[in-house]
């Protein structure tokens, strides 16, 4: 979870387009890092997580709404910015990775991948339910949970490949230099997968993510969320300095949410 906030906050300053890169050499974090809309309804999701076992729609909008309505400056969509301050806000068929963006606490918060993938799917449809969009969200979640409970990359990618029928079969250098923004869901979070692929650690994971000079924050949020559970640990100056950016009750929920799953909070938070 925090690995994907982390993501979100790196990736945040070469969103846009006279910012983006094309290489693994740059400072992780500056003056204009911050965190977005990702990180809000990543966090937003986790509360929900916690505060509604029976995990219901009604109660996540209600939360969502919540989140979205104090941080309107987070960066949200048009359409979500519709949705987040609509008395009587409906899913809107998206197939942008807005939902598969906040699915990583999904994937700590079970112990089998049937309910992992029930519950990403609520968690997708409130707003995003269409299919690109509830498979993106099931997809993020299911690696997270395979990562957390020791599958290799292999077994992750075998199962992504033939449950989500995504095509993992290429490498970041291979696919770097003609990439470009690209917002859908079948067009960045099988990326974003790519990226954890390549890497040799969290750090390097976001790297590559960043590198695609896509949708920086979301992609590396996505990326960040399975390399977390995958490698075990963020480096600590990297938290230390990510967490700076964090509301102090974003940083309570995170630290709630450890305390009512398998989450392992890592320290310095």
């Amino acid at each position: 979870m925090l690995g994907s906030i982390i993501g979100d906050i790196i990736g945040s300053r070469f969103e846009g387009y006279n910012s983006r890169i094309k290489t693994t050499d740059f400072e992780l974090f500056d003056k204009s890092s911050k965190f977005t809309d990702d990180t809000v309804l990543t966090v937003a999701v986790a509360d929900w997580l916690m505060r509604d076992p029976k995990h219901q729609h009604a109660t996540l909008v209600k939360i969502m709404q919540t989140y979205g309505r104090m941080y309107p400056g987070a960066g949200f969509s048009h359409a979500t910015k519709a949705w987040l301050n609509s008395e009587d806000p409906q899913p809107y068929g998206s197939f942008t990775n807005g939902a598969a963006m906040r699915a990583s606490p999904v994937g700590w918060a079970f112990e089998s991948m049937e309910e992992t993938l029930e519950v990403a799917k609520r968690s997708a449809e409130v707003s995003h339910n269409s299919e690109q969009g509830i498979t993106a969200a099931q997809a993020v979640s299911a690696a997270i949970f395979m990562a957390r409970h020791q599958a290799n990359k292999a077994e992750i990618k075998s199962f992504v490949e033939e449950r989500f029928h995504f095509d993992l079969n290429h490498t970041i250098e291979e696919i770097r230099p003609h990439y470009d923004f690209d917002c859908s869901c079948e067009g960045s979070v099988p990326e974003a997968i790519m990226a954890f692929m390549d890497g040799e650690d969290y750090e390097s994971v976001i790297r590559l993510a960043v590198s695609l000079g896509g949708d920086s924050d979301t992609q590396a949020c996505i990326a960040g969320g399975i390399a977390e559970a995958y490698y075990g640990c963020i480096p600590k100056e990297i938290i230390k300095k990510a967490v700076h950016h964090l509301p102090s009750h974003f940083r309570k929920v995170i630290t709630d949410f450890a305390m009512a799953t398998e989450y392992r909070l890592p320290k310095f938070i």
